[in-house]
């Protein structure tokens, strides 16, 4: 996408859920912002995972640039299950999860305060619900709503913006997302972006 020099520049790190809504938010704000997000070394758009990868490689991602704003999330991989050996996917309710709530906690805690120091705007997304049936990996019921409360606490007290993108999916799951999964169709991505852009638009400075 041309961008001018003069757009105010936004970063999106994410899961695949922000990997499938980006394009949208891309067409929906050209002109008016430079919209990217993490990508790999093959140019692919990087599925940023959880707040454990995150701690990791935040710097990275923010790569010394001056961002506007910064749309993000972290919750969907740390709410699976994982073999506590090899760390990889798990369908066993026993295994444990890839970041239970305290280490959620700490880690989203250590992302913000670097996401702080670029200065730019913030904007936290709750994480989005999937059906209970959802099992490859396991994802046990009631998890985003425990995990988002977490979370809105750590932006309540840093005075992050948030982007509810839990309770805008709840009453829309049978229209927007697939079935038995934690993903979603065009349309309910192409909805989500939607919110994103509204939630982005609230805090973009004017250039």
């Amino acid at each position: 996408m041309e961008a001018s020099d003069e757009m105010p520049k936004v970063l999106i790190i994410g899961d695949s859920i922000s990997i499938g809504y980006l394009p949208f938010v891309q067409k929906m704000m050209a002109g008016e912002a430079m919209v990217t997000r993490p990508f790999d070394e093959n140019g692919e758009p990087e599925n940023c995972q959880g707040t454990t990868n995150g701690k990791l490689h935040i710097d990275e991602w923010i790569g010394g640039e001056s961002w506007d704003v910064i749309h993000f999330n972290f919750g969907l991989h740390d709410i699976k299950h994982v073999k506590p050996d090899t760390g990889k996917n798990s369908n066993d309710p026993a295994d444990p999860q890839q970041a239970d709530l305290e280490q959620y906690r700490n880690n989203l805690t250590s992302i913000v305060e670097a996401l702080k120091a670029t200065k730019g705007r913030l904007v936290f997304a709750t994480t989005t619900p999937y059906p209970d049936t959802v099992s490859k990996p396991l994802r046990s019921p009631g998890m985003p709503e425990r995990y988002n409360q977490a979370a809105l606490s750590i932006m309540k007290r840093n005075g992050i913006s948030v982007n509810n993108l839990h309770d805008f999916v709840v009453p829309r799951m049978a229209i927007l997302q697939r079935p038995d999964n934690v993903h979603f169709t065009d349309t309910g991505y192409e909805a989500l972006a939607e919110q994103v852009v509204t939630a982005i638009r609230a805090v973009l400075p004017a250039k």
